[in-house]
């Protein structure tokens, strides 16, 4: 079974880090990804405001889903650069992380998202680009 199928069946505890931050699969499929993950006290900066690396993460997590979705066989992903314009901040609640494939090539391939809190405000946004490789073994 290969990763998206076991995603489909056993949601987010098909992934180790999913499993660690509480992500879970929304909707995946046609270069498009929809992950949510709650917010916990044990998230929350010093300030009280959720860790701004976890918009990152799970917007990276949504983006490499979508990508996922429309690789060819035998081709794998690696992150080559992401950036992330943190626009709103979060204290609890849950997150919505959506991601897009905008253009994928031969051997690079282009990806935007958006993180949004529980009351649907714009907390990020970010783009990354992705190298795309021939699986090895």
């Amino acid at each position: 079974m290969g990763y998206l199928e076991d995603l489909g069946e056993r949601g987010g505890a098909a992934n180790p880090f999913f499993v660690l931050m509480g992500i879970e699969p929304v909707s995946f499929g046609d270069g498009r990804a929809e992950l949510s993950m709650p917010v916990r006290p044990d998230m929350l900066n010093g300030a009280g405001w959720l860790q701004g690396g976890l918009y990152t993460a799970l917007a990276d997590e949504a983006m490499a889903l979508a990508l996922l979705t429309v690789l060819g066989e035998g081709e794998r992903i690696a992150t080559i650069s992401q950036t992330t314009q943190y626009l709103s901040g979060v204290r609890e609640g849950c997150l919505k992380g959506t991601a897009r494939v905008v253009r994928k090539g031969r051997t690079i391939a282009f990806t935007d998202g958006e993180i949004r809190g529980s009351d649907g405000a714009l907390c990020a946004r970010t783009t990354a680009s992705f190298a795309v490789m021939a699986r090895q073994g």
